[in-house]
């Protein structure tokens, strides 16, 4: 317990630190609240569980969040943990924490019927978490972090599951958010679970290399030293290391092995103004050679999450190539802790100026409105990591899109408008194709008319941002929708029939309600029309609601099959059925099996001498018998049963349920599943929403049907399954 309470005087003075005017008597108040929620709950590795909500709030002091902040990081878990309530929490530290507190337990309390799916809501909710208060995701990423510091804990699956998760959303978003030491961070401890092999590799080759790296970066930051000193620019220089992710990925992305990764080392310039920045270049230039197209000017054009630098790579004389990074101190702290270093919160609400920071969230919740799970998780990986071009428009204005955007991205950045009514775009003054792939410092220009007819199909597949591809798709949604709908059955139609299904299964109106809301559309012109315009694929679709399809088919030819035995004179079944019965004390007798009770192989039997009609044999629990005995009817005779083997019989069943769709493709699909034919079937609905269903079946004996009616007895609603005559 005194290790508990070091560190939270160490929270506490972490925080006065960059927040002089902190209440600590109320941050000291949520401490205890969460201590005394969280008493007797332990950790995976045995610790106190508060040790966790503590080291979150650490890693948001890290980041210089404001003080209702770390109250939240405090009481992250009590929500959803303890038996705290929001209310309580309300009372207790203000709305403003329990809004927080609710928002960061939302983002976890889900279930999903696929991984895509669950993705997609999980990003989806971080964004809406995002939109009304960035403080959430700020919380839920320093709570994933220390998740991810301590996951040697967990088991190997779960470490897994957590890092690949971390990898392909967190670290993302940390990214997008500009907070670059915790994406490095992030991805480092996820290729810890994801690769461990690899990651040890470099470990092992970077302690290898280790003394030679850092004499040589102690060399080359004595030399930038000496040359700032000697041009009289104060600045701070320091060298590192890559972090071990971002050699990793270079290393697969360009299929290298590590003694061919010869960057291995970056420099960092830290000074006063922009202006020294370009002083620095010009020094840094004049000192190294720098490599042809590894310059990067992120102060004139900022990065979209804020980060401004000068990027160079240079090589010296040594002949190893390094990145230099010039930047000022405020500059820094931007690339170091991203929107976290912009915090400007007053009354709980962002100040104004911050909503243009942010647009980007707004534009990514407008994307996945109109985009399947799979495809909106992948547009959004790429949005969050894709490098940028920066081109101009006429005026002069700097419009970011991601590499290998063409004029249709740039229109469609301008306005939805704009790229509705392009008809050509001219790229430094010269006409060019809509596939043109835009470079940096481009001048474009879109020539658009009134009479334009709208985008080209095509044009999805061209664009490289989802906010351009989104609008094309919110285009042809809303101006195209019969002629959606006609593509989109086609297509679906189409691919059925490439999977072996029957089209027409679509219109089947038991099957279509499951279908509709399996893919969450609401009718089936829109489920054609989505496909139509592109929200949706064929192939994904048919894919999502293929096993229902199937089971409906595969009961359609059961029924089917049931329809045209039933259509068979029933005398036909019962004469050749009747072989394998012997009757006593009489010789070429004709034998038939009596309707009332249809007995089967393993009944007890007798037989009944009906005039010019032979023997009608009849169960001894049939109702006919036992009231004709009692009357001392004397025409009853011994029959037992003789060979049956490989021979069928007929025996009828009444079923008693409850009134419901699918009854009888239900009853149809479990008797073809224990092998019974179905001979004849009809149901009629009997008062208060009940259902009786009369059917004849075919069976070796009666076992076989014993077992048959233990299966329709476990089906949902059936209330009794009987043999008529008893």
């Amino acid at each position: 317990m005194e290790d508990i309470e070091k560190r939270y005087e160490e929270l506490e003075k972490r925080a006065l630190s960059y927040n002089p005017a902190l209440n600590r008597a109320r941050l000291r108040s949520a401490f205890d609240y969460a201590r005394t929620k969280h008493e007797g709950q332990l950790r995976k590795d045995g610790s106190p569980f508060v040790t966790h909500p503590l080291e979150v709030a650490h890693n948001c002091a890290e980041m210089g969040l404001d003080e209702d902040s770390l109250i939240a990081a405090l009481l992250h878990d009590t929500i959803e943990d303890t038996n705290a309530t929001h209310e309580d929490v309300a009372r207790l530290f203000g709305e403003s924490v329990a809004e927080l507190v609710e928002g960061v337990t939302k983002l976890t309390r889900v279930t999903y019927t696929s991984k895509e799916e669950e993705q997609m809501e999980n990003l989806r909710k971080m964004l809406m978490a995002m939109a009304r208060d960035i403080r959430v995701i700020l919380i839920k990423i320093a709570d994933r972090l220390h998740n991810m510091q301590t996951m040697n804990f967990q088991s190997e699956a779960k470490r897994r599951e957590k890092a690949l998760e971390t990898m392909e959303i967190y670290a993302p978003i940390a990214h997008r958010l500009g907070m670059q030491r915790v994406k490095w961070e992030l991805e480092d401890l996820s290729l810890l679970y994801l690769d461990p092999i690899g990651y040890q590799e470099i470990i092992v080759q970077l302690d290898q290399r280790r003394k030679e790296l850092e004499d040589f970066m102690s060399r080359i930051r004595e030399k930038i030293i000496a040359r700032l000193e000697e041009c009289g620019i104060r600045g701070e220089v320091s060298g590192r290391m890559k972090h071990i992710y971002s050699i990793y990925r270079k290393m697969f992305s360009q299929n290298k092995q590590f003694s061919e990764v010869l960057d291995l080392c970056a420099f960092r310039v830290i000074v006063d103004n922009i202006a020294d920045c370009y002083n620095v270049l010009g020094q840094i230039h004049d000192l190294f050679n720098p490599l042809p197209g590894r310059f990067k000017d992120y102060i004139a054009t900022p990065k979209p999450n804020m980060y401004q630098s000068i990027h160079t790579t240079v090589i010296g004389s040594e002949g190893i190539p390094f990145e230099v990074q010039i930047r000022t101190y405020e500059m820094h702290h931007t690339a170091e802790y991203g929107v976290a270093a912009h915090w400007k919160y007053k009354d709980g609400i962002t100040a104004l100026g911050d909503e243009e920071k942010f647009a980007w969230i707004r534009s990514l919740l407008e994307a996945q409105q109109d985009t399947e799970a799979g495809e909106f998780v992948h547009e959004l990986k790429i949005d969050m990591f894709a490098d940028e071009v920066f081109v101009f428009t006429p005026r002069g204005d700097v419009i970011n899109l991601p590499a290998g955007a063409t004029p249709i991205d740039f229109a469609y950045s301008i306005h939805s408008q704009v790229g509705n009514h392009m008809t050509s775009a001219r790229v430094n003054g010269r006409i060019v194709s809509f596939d043109h792939k835009l470079e940096n410092g481009d001048i474009v220009e879109v020539v658009t008319s009134p009479n334009a007819k709208g985008p080209a199909r095509g044009w999805i597949n061209l664009a490289k941002s989802a906010s351009a591809r989104t609008k094309i798709r919110q285009w042809f949604k809303r101006e195209k929708r019969e002629e959606n709908i006609l593509r989109g059955r086609a297509a679906l139609e189409a691919e059925m029939k490439h999977q072996g299904l029957n089209p027409d299964l679509l219109t089947d109106p038991e099957l279509q309600p499951i279908v509709l809301k399996k893919l969450a559309v609401t009718s089936l012109d829109d489920l054609c029309a989505a496909v139509g315009y592109g929200g949706m694929t064929a192939v994904r679709s048919v894919n999502r609601v293929k096993e229902e399809l199937n089971r409906v088919q595969k009961q359609d030819k059961v029924l089917q099959q049931a329809e045209k035995l039933a259509q068979q004179p029933a005398h036909q079944v019962s004469e050749a059925s009747a072989k394998g019965v012997r009757v006593s004390d009489l010789d070429n007798c004709l034998v038939k099996f009596s309707r009332c009770c249809t007995p089967v192989p393993g009944d007890e039997v007798v037989g009944f001498i009906t005039r010019g009609l032979g023997v009608s044999v009849h169960r001894k629990e049939c109702t006919n018998y036992l009231s004709s005995v009692g009357k001392g009817e004397g025409r009853w005779v011994r029959v037992t049963w003789g060979n049956t083997e490989g021979s069928t019989y007929p025996a009828a069943l009444t079923v008693d349920a409850v009134g419901r769709q699918n009854l009888i493709i239900d009853i149809a699909t479990t008797l073809n599943a224990e092998k019974v034919t179905i001979t004849s079937m009809n149901i009629r609905e009997t008062p208060g929403g009940g259902a009786v269903a009369y059917l004849t079946v075919l069976v070796h004996d009666r076992d076989e049907l014993a077992s048959a009616i233990r299966r329709l007895r476990g089906l949902r609603g059936v209330k009794d399954v009987v043999r008529p005559g008893v």
